[in-house]
């Protein structure tokens, strides 16, 4: 609690040197900004979900972050407390308070150099991507130094070295990187379309543990990105394609003796549209793609160390049935037994929109929109020696599916007031290789949202979903009914139901119920109720959820 004094007090300083900063504008000291955000968590035990077995009861995360610019030059921190402790199945490494990042950067048109704590990405980030996303735990940032330096509008080069921030720590291993970004238009003087390419080299150097020394791999695992991108007209596409050097196969943060493999991956997007109509289609190929700052830090749950990014390349949902089997992305070799052998993952997913015109038999008076989306993911096909330990995989083949998912949204105005949403997705989630689980479940879901607009700031909104399934823990059923009071107060009551479950005891109602008011650039946010276990995403990155049953406050402001 006396951290959590101490950081309130610094924000009050913050806010109040910020207030004086603008009195102070005449002077030109230059400027401050910042934001602040604090979520609060009260767990108390539950007749449905049992008792609340950790120590402490509340928990909270509080984040300030400071940026100052004067001219050419920038400095920032962002102070973390988590205080009296992380909330539920975050790191335990995040167990403290403190500053957590800074740095200083000088920047001009062409010239950035940058000390300190830093975020990056090359290409689509498959080689190389730092970055934060609070609800999942995640700040993969960089720490050391980077220049970036753009000689022309067709050139652009960054070079960096860091070590990868590690809860308030670094991690062991060094990252050496270099990236090149290339306009190819005027070279080939297109005057309609565009033309890009990009190449990107990501170094780890870490050392090798003494028993795994003059096994097959070197300290440095290098990396290679290459890309090219091109859209014209209606069209456009981009292919990348990225190695990685031999390196030792880690699996649940444990080395597997004697097994080192290279990596690569395969990134293939392409598309079309032109008014009323979008097709957009990726396809993706990952074989040994994990790519951590630290080797042993492969497979823990709480996503650290993770140097790319690899999503799960499915729609994104909105609903809270249509999210309990979710597809994660599956880059690693993983071999622990004949029965369950996994080389990383192939598929893709096309995305279809189309608007039915105002006046048309199926558009009506006020148009009717459709979105069409299917997803197929599959391991790739391969033999594993576990004599030699050495495994033989197919380049282009389709080994066991791992999940498929195929949706139709349609989305219908009636009149001014009132407009629905009809939703429908068939999913394909085999459990044995995504979540290492027993079994595939085989679902259908349904969903039919409204919303009624009262007056021009008030609305109401009401959803019911429905989940059928004869596997895992059967059916489902949820509702959620939303009341804007205003555009800054609003109220909302959910609940998901589990009533086809086996087992009475688990036929558990998952409710919650909150608001939120929000004031510029202020938002005040509060919900009491049960969270459901299981997978949690945020574009298409996941974290593993216990359940919990608890009171929720969240602050967020802007200054």
């Amino acid at each position: 609690m006396k951290k959590l004094l101490c950081l309130s007090f610094v924000l009050i300083c913050a806010v109040g040197f910020a207030q004086n900063t603008e009195d102070e504008d005449k002077k030109n000291w230059g400027t401050l900004t910042g934001g602040f955000e604090s979520i609060v968590q009260w767990y108390n035990d539950d007749t449905g979900l049992g008792k609340f077995a950790e120590d402490e009861h509340v928990r909270s995360n509080n984040y300030l972050k400071l940026d100052y610019n004067y001219g050419n030059w920038f400095a920032g921190i962002q102070v973390e407390s988590y205080a009296p402790m992380p909330l539920l199945n975050y790191s335990p490494k995040l167990d403290d308070s403190g500053i957590a990042q800074y740095y200083a950067m000088y920047k001009t048109k062409k010239l950035e150099v940058t000390a300190g704590y830093f975020y990056e990405q090359f290409g689509s980030g498959l080689i190389l991507r730092g970055w934060e996303n609070r609800p999942l735990g995640i700040n993969n940032s960089f720490r050391g130094g980077r220049v970036k330096y753009e000689p022309s509008n067709a050139l652009s080069f960054t070079g960096m070295y860091a070590r990868q921030r590690d809860g308030f720590e670094v991690s062991e291993g060094e990252i050496f990187g270099f990236n090149s970004e290339i306009d190819l238009t005027n070279v080939f003087k297109l005057e309609t379309s565009s033309l890009s390419a990009g190449f990107s080299y990501v170094g780890r150097k870490e050392d090798i543990p003494e028993e795994f020394q003059n096994t097959g791999f070197d300290e440095m695992t290098n990396a290679f990105s290459a890309r090219l991108d091109y859209s014209g007209n209606s069209f456009y596409s981009g292919i990348e394609f990225i190695t990685k050097s031999k390196d030792a196969v880690v699996n649940t943060q444990r080395y597997i003796a004697n097994f080192v493999e290279p990596g690569n991956g395969l990134l293939l997007n392409f598309g079309y549209s032109q008014k009323g109509l979008g097709i957009d289609v990726t396809l993706r190929r990952l074989e040994n793609m994990s790519f951590f700052s630290e080797r042993e830090a492969s497979g823990n749950v709480f996503n650290e160390n993770i140097m790319n990014y690899l999503p799960g390349l499915t729609k994104q949902h909105d609903y809270l049935l249509t999210n309990i089997y979710v597809y994660q992305a599956q880059p690693t070799i993983s071999v622990p037994d004949p029965s369950l052998l996994k080389y990383g993952e192939i598929g893709g997913q096309i995305d279809v929109f189309y608007n039915f015109k105002k006046g048309t038999p199926l558009g009506g008076k006020y148009g009717t929109k459709i979105a069409v989306n299917a997803a197929y993911w599959a391991g790739l096909r391969g033999d594993f020696n576990f004599t030699d330990r050495k495994a033989e995989i197919d380049y282009f083949g389709f080994g066991t599916k791992y999940f498929s998912e195929y949706s139709l949204e349609v989305r219908k105005k009636w009149n001014r007031k009132w407009q629905s949403i009809f939703y429908y997705v068939n999913q394909y989630y085999n459990e044995r290789y995504i979540v290492d689980k027993i079994g595939v479940v085989n679902s259908n879901i349904g969903v039919v949202e409204t919303t009624y607009r009262i007056n021009s700031r008030r609305s109401v909104r009401v959803e019911l979903q429905h989940l059928w399934t004869p596997d895992d823990m059967k059916n489902w059923a949820g509702a959620t009914l939303e009341f804007n009071v205003n555009p800054r107060l609003s109220f909302y009551l959910n609940d998901i139901y589990n009533y086809g479950n086996d087992d009475p005891d688990d036929q558990i109602h998952y409710y919650n119920v909150g608001g939120s008011y929000a004031r510029g650039a202020t938002r005040i946010g509060l919900n009491y109720g049960r969270q459901r276990g299981g997978l949690i995403c945020v574009g298409g990155v996941c974290r593993f959820v216990p359940e919990s049953t608890g009171l929720t406050v969240n602050i967020t402001t802007a200054f």
